[in-house]
């Protein structure tokens, strides 16, 4: 014979007081696990490789290359210093360098930190945590164009020293034409 058990309002209340919030949890873990999966790779061009995620419901295309040499800075491994150029629906040419490391703060007022030279005028970057962004970003996609290496200059961790990490360009044309053809400008206007 089946034995019934009568649920009571406060097992009930229980139950949903466990089983909503990890629910919940559950499906916020999901999302990013979406968006990870909609990542897709454009493609490898010599030093740079282009591809694509989405962000907030949004397609976003970069570019990145690794830094072929980092120096000033012990115990840190060019590999994890990444040079990025993107195109996100709010702003094209995003340029954006991660350190590795995080900058020390700079004053209001002081001259970009970070200086890129590709082989013209030295192009100014400011700093946030451990990244440093370029103030023009169609200027310095022109001269990555141009150029055959980038070379970033800035302070070490704790305003100690100078780091300087190179970045071969070789490729990066043709990676930008990919995340520019993947994510066109509004309009349908290319660069």
């Amino acid at each position: 014979m089946p034995v019934v058990v009568a649920a009571t309002g406060s097992y009930l209340a229980g139950m949903r007081r466990f089983f909503l919030p990890a629910l919940l949890a559950l499906a916020a873990l999901s999302l990013p696990m979406a968006e990870a999966r909609a990542q897709q790779r454009l493609g490898s061009f010599q030093s740079w490789t282009a591809a694509t995620h989405t962000e907030g419901g949004h397609k976003v295309c970069y570019a990145f290359a690794r830094a072929s040499k980092s120096e000033g800075v012990p115990n840190r491994k060019a590999n994890n210093v990444l040079l990025v150029v993107t195109h996100r629906p709010q702003g094209r040419d995003q340029v954006a360098l991660q350190a590795g490391y995080t900058y020390p703060r700079t004053p209001d007022g002081a001259a970009d930190p970070v200086q890129v030279a590709t082989g013209g005028p030295a192009l100014g970057f400011f700093t946030a945590g451990n990244s440093a962004f370029a103030r023009n970003g169609g200027a310095t996609v022109a001269a990555f164009r141009n150029g055959r290496e980038a070379v970033a200059r800035g302070p070490g961790p704790n305003g100690r020293g100078q780091a300087s990490d190179t970045f071969s360009l070789s490729g990066f044309t043709a990676a930008y034409e990919a995340i520019s053809k993947a994510c066109p400008a509004e309009g349908g206007a290319r660069r």
